[in-house]
């Protein structure tokens, strides 16, 4: 490790495309950074004394939503300021925390069902209504998410959940199926500006990921859009944040998500507009780390 008080951490267990881009733009602009495998980070709490790291800052773009979090804390801890910060990472970690977050926010969420046991959501889905998606509290991708058609398939599928070990898995948190086109929004929203957006399309499956398939096209910023983006960034706090959004037919949006390490593998090909380099930008002005384009 280094001794210099300046240095960049770059937190990542993988190196992706993602990854690679952005420590690529730091090497070009002649940033002292160290490239941080949380994997590997061991901190010492064995002392009275502060902790003391040999970091200015730190970016995280831990894979891990559980070591990215503590990963961060212990930093923070030690004086270290993170983007994005412990607090938004928590936050946007967890499905449930981030509809709670937008809907005090006054944000239009899609209609969801919540219980603390799988038995108790079956109880509820008939009056609640098919068909509706079922999804893990943390992760990414569109991984165990599940729609149910009906009564029958929400009883194989929540009692599969009620099976799975860890408390979390028994947090049932049902949203309505939006009938939507073959189409969702995802957003990068830097420090409450928004930087793009792009759709993500794929008519063969509910489920847009790009990792699952989805392709990217640029979707072009309307006020209501931008307004509704903006309103977002502010409930959940400052940082770098991929929001997702979902329209419905009739037109109406709804915020169905916000991450806190965005990929933007498919976006920086069809955005026409230097979202690597305004992340670096954002981050090194968040960190008070200076450097020049």
């Amino acid at each position: 490790m280094t001794a210099r008080r300046q240095t960049l951490a770059v937190l990542a267990s993988r190196t992706r495309l993602e990854e690679k881009l952005l420590l690529a733009e730091l090497r070009r602009r002649d940033i002292d950074f160290e490239h941080v495998d949380p994997r590997r980070l061991a901190v010492r709490l064995n002392t009275s004394e502060r902790l003391s790291l040999p970091y200015g800052g730190a970016l995280s773009r831990e894979i891990s939503h559980t070591r990215n979090l503590y990963a961060s804390r212990l930093l923070e801890h030690a004086g270290v300021p993170v983007v994005n910060s412990s607090e938004v990472i928590s936050l946007c970690g967890d499905k449930l925390l981030t509809t709670l977050a937008l809907r005090d926010g006054g944000l239009p969420t899609i209609r969801a069902l919540v219980t603390l046991t799988p038995e108790a959501a079956l109880d509820e889905l008939d009056d609640f209504g098919y068909p509706a998606v079922v999804k893990p509290l943390t992760g990414s991708w569109g991984r165990l998410a599940a729609r149910m058609h009906d009564h029958e398939q929400a009883e194989a599928l929540l009692e599969h959940r009620a099976a799975l070990s860890g408390p979390q898995h028994q947090i049932s948190f049902v949203q309505e199926y939006v009938d939507k086109p073959d189409r969702d929004i995802k957003a990068y929203v830097f420090g409450g500006e928004v930087i793009g957006a792009i759709y993500k399309v794929r008519e063969d499956h509910w489920r847009t990921n790009t990792a699952r398939g989805g392709r990217a096209e640029k979707c072009p910023l309307t006020d209501e859009l931008v307004k509704l983006l903006q309103a977002t960034s502010d409930a959940i706090g400052p940082g770098v944040l991929g929001i997702d959004v979902i329209e419905h037919r009739d037109g109406r949006m709804f915020v169905n998500e916000v991450n806190h390490t965005p990929e933007f593998h498919g976006a920086v090909e069809v955005l026409g507009t230097d979202l690597v380099g305004a992340y670096v930008d954002y981050v090194l002005g968040r960190l008070d780390l200076g450097g020049d384009r």
